[in-house]
This record gives structure tokens, C-alpha cells and sequence, in this order.
């Protein structure tokens, strides 16, 4: 989770940093931040886009790790992402499509439809809340 944590630094929106990491057999296989496509202005560097309350410049972390794996040919199959923030219900999609059996994650539990998309497909949850303030850390998933 601390590596999520660190991830999230690079995030290029001015409201959020988010980071991710994409896991399996104890190994890395990918990261993500939200940030801009690639090729796409950041909101470092021309402010967030907002509708609705929310930029929707950025792509979100878990997002950009999928995208990342994807790029480089690897499977996310029975993986496990750690991120700083619960998915919403566009990426609990993505990470049930994407094979993703477990969401290590700092903060409350997903909430409506993207709780239910991923409690379907059996994907097990676990929030750290000690996660959720800098310096209390403690790490305890196994």
C-alpha cells in the first residue's frame, strides 16, 4: 500500500492524487496515477476540466494500470490492486473485466452499484482505513 502511496505523487491533477499497483505471486506487474491520456493536456498544466463536481480530464489510477498492463502484454488474471482510494463503478468494471480478484484499498467500501458489481463477481475487499491519514501506517494485509 505504501508503494500505491508513493505512486500516487505522480497523479497531474491539481484535486486528487490517487496511485495504484496491480499485483500478483507478490511481484509488481503494473502502476498507475490519475493523470491525462497520453498526448492529452494535465491539469498541472492547464487546471482540472470539472462537470458535475468531478475532473474528468484524468483517467483514474486503476484506470491507467489496466492501461499500462495492457500496453505491455500482461495478464492482470487472479491479480491484486492496492489503491489509495475505493473504485468507483467505471473502474469495478474494469477490474472485474480485467480478471482482478482482489481490491486492497484506503478508505470507506465501495458504495452502490460499484460494490455490487464487484461483490458479483466474488471479488474480495479490503479496506484499510489506517491508510486513510499520512504517518499511520500499519501495514496488515497478508
Amino acid at each position: 500500500m505504501q508503494i500505491a502511496r508513493d505512486v500516487a505523487t505522480r497523479a497531474t491533477c491539481l484535486r486528487r492524487h490517487v496511485g495504484a499497483v496491480i499485483v500478483r505471486d507478490r511481484r509488481i506487474l503494473c502502476t498507475g496515477y490519475n493523470g491525462s491520456p497520453p498526448g492529452q493536456k494535465h491539469c498541472t498544466e492547464v487546471g482540472c476540466l470539472i462537470e458535475e463536481g468531478r475532473c474528468i480530464r484524468t483517467l483514474h489510477s486503476e484506470q491507467n494500470a489496466l492501461i499500462q498492463a495492457a500496453l505491455h502484454g500482461i495478464s492482470t488474471e487472479g491479480a491484486t490492486i492496492y489503491t489509495t482510494c475505493r473504485p468507483c463503478h467505471v473502474c469495478a468494471r474494469m477490474l472485474v473485466g480485467a480478471g482482478i480478484q482482489r481490491v486492497v484499498f484506503a478508505g470507506p467500501m465501495p458504495e452502490g452499484w460499484a460494490l455490487d458489481v464487484l461483490s458479483a463477481a466474488g471479488v474480495k475487499l479490503h479496506p484499510m482505513p489506517e491508510f486513510d491519514e499520512p504517518g499511520t501506517e500499519k501495514l496488515r494485509v497478508q
